[in-house]
């Protein structure tokens, strides 16, 4: 067996691992509840699917230009523009299958050998991995929740070194849920002006999905003399349940995109020809429900952060977006090995979650909000039991 070095400096996802890991015990007739993936629960909206469905009666099934229809990418600046506060015209704009595509793309392009790239930690599960497998070296920026898993501009500019290429930024993040309000962005952003040469990866995919009352800010929109050093992901999985479509969204600087684009004709081609038809419908079509679906999500938040700060060891700050609650296990570790150990006896209960060395942290684990509400209340009722 023959492997390459890059693919030796990459892990697999946990959490795809764990949710694998659980079907495969339902499949084997034990009764599990999976609370580690992260996809809404609710069904992608009618005026999607039947664009779909459209689109397979009129024989869209063709290839498309690398980086999306037309169509699509004038829908997305449209998206870009109400929902994120960013003006770009089509040819700063790209699809790909999936945001993490997009991502990937993105690191490939413009990460060498040993160049580094400053990734607040708790994070995304995949972040790290791309970085590494491009050949750079991640620098954590560690969060904490005492802080809302905010970091300061002092702290950023701490870790900015001679090989620094880019920022990640994601808000609302996964795993904990953090949002960064505007007067955090703009402190940065003043790093970022002393540090010319350092980029910004803004991860907003789950902007829609934000809980403060106040509306979201990005980078992009809220520094426009910045905008030729930020690349902004988007997409519709989490806003519009359509994870399975696989479109994710960039707007950044030209060269960027015809870089990431030059990739992506070589990797994937075109996204899906009927996901593109669909995700018009998704950004040009009806928002409204969006709001029903925030607050169900909002409700079942609050349930979640409720029950579990009433387990004894365990604690979770309030996420201010996304569907994730990123929970404290450390006074129980004297019990476990490690988070993994945790995680494993809890699905060994029941329940499959995400421990927190997945995304750079330790001692705990991620819970996904994204599920029914007779089936998260009975996936805490569980969780206690298996901790009592």
């Amino acid at each position: 067996m023959h492997l390459s070095t890059a693919l030796g400096r990459i892990q697999p996802s946990q959490t795809t691992a764990m949710t694998d890991r659980a079907t495969q015990l339902r499949e084997a007739g034990r009764d599990v509840i999976s609370l580690s993936v992260g996809e809404p629960d609710f069904p992608s909206p009618a005026h999607v699917i039947e664009a779909a469905k459209a689109a397979l009666d009129a024989g869209q099934t063709r290839y498309t230009a690398v980086g999306g229809t037309t169509r699509l990418k004038q829908a997305a600046a449209l998206h870009f523009e109400r929902d994120l506060g960013i003006s770009v015209p089509t040819s700063q704009v790209t699809v790909s299958a999936g945001g993490k595509q997009a991502i990937f793309h993105a690191m490939l392009a413009t990460v060498s050998e040993g160049e580094e790239v400053i990734v607040p930690s708790p994070w995304w599960v995949s972040y790290p991995e791309i970085i590494r497998f491009a050949g750079g070296k991640v620098v954590p920026l560690r969060t904490a929740p005492k802080d809302n898993f905010q970091f300061s501009a002092a702290d950023f500019e701490a870790q900015i070194g001679p090989r620094t290429q880019w920022l990640m930024l994601n808000s609302p993040g996964n795993p904990t849920g953090a949002c960064y309000p505007a007067e955090m962005l703009l402190a940065i952003a003043e790093v970022l002006r002393r540090n010319p040469r350092v980029m910004v990866l803004s991860d907003d995919i789950y902007a829609p999905l934000n809980y403060t009352g106040a509306p979201h800010v990005t980078l992009a929109a809220l520094c426009p003399d910045l905008a030729d050093r930020i690349l902004t992901i988007s997409g519709v999985s989490k806003s519009h349940a359509m994870t399975g479509f696989r479109i994710g969204l960039a707007a950044g600087p030209e060269w960027l995109i015809r870089a990431m684009e030059r990739l992506q004709s070589h990797s994937s081609g075109n996204p899906c020809s009927i996901s593109q038809a669909a995700a018009v419908a998704a950004l040009e079509g009806p928002q409204e429900f969006l709001a029903d679906w925030r607050e169900r999500f909002r409700a079942r938040r609050d349930m979640v952060v409720a029950a579990i700060n009433a387990i004894p060891g365990l604690s979770t700050p309030t996420p201010d977006g996304a569907f994730y609650c990123m929970v404290d296990a450390s006074p129980l570790m004297d019990r476990f090995d490690d988070d993994m150990a945790l995680a494993l006896h809890l699905l060994d209960n029941g329940v499959a979650i995400v421990p927190a060395s997945a995304f750079g942290g330790r001692d705990g684990f991620r819970i996904s909000f994204a599920a029914d509400e007779a089936r998260l209340e009975e996936a805490l009722r569980r969780i206690a039991g298996a901790l009592s």
